[in-house]
């Protein structure tokens, strides 16, 4: 066990939340680069391991309410080990050029499907117009883009 996972396991001791136990609010850990994660980068961490498949939880609902009612946030403060661990993470960063690259790729890089299911049909990446009448994201869009013109 690294002292990343100790460190997590030991502020979990009162939240009622185990590591790959038996509750349904319990994590179910399948990436153990996971521990460092969190300590490094805290609840953005805890989000993004999520979304990337490194943690499930088949009740995410009580997770974060057992995690929100336990104060974990003040016994993080409060815990000098977790306090050095964050700052060194921060003198001594990992990132790189090459890693940037990796990063850009692994999450802008997913081609137009997405996109097109969540943009309207000239596929803008910017927020829409909504004042005067528009009421689809289409209208929204075109709204904006005639606002842009006319103070251009």
């Amino acid at each position: 066990m690294t002292k990343e996972e100790r460190i997590v396991r030991d502020l979990l001791k009162n939240t009622d939340i185990s590591i790959n136990g038996s509750q349904p609010w319990d994590v179910q850990v399948h990436n153990d680069q996971l521990y460092k994660r969190i300590i490094c980068d805290g609840s953005l961490a805890f989000g993004e391991t999520y979304m990337d498949g490194w943690w499930d939880c088949e009740r995410i609902d009580l997770l974060i309410e057992k995690i929100l009612r336990s104060g974990l946030e003040n016994a993080i403060r409060h815990n000098w080990k977790i306090l050095l661990k964050i700052i060194g993470s921060k003198l001594f960063n990992m990132q790189s050029i090459s890693r940037a690259f990796q990063v850009g790729e692994e999450h802008y890089d997913v081609g137009n499907d997405l996109y097109r299911l969540m943009l309207d049909e000239r596929m803008i990446y910017t927020c829409g117009y909504f004042q005067g009448g528009a009421k689809t994201l289409e209208e929204a869009q075109y709204a904006k883009l005639d606002m842009v013109c006319k103070k251009i």
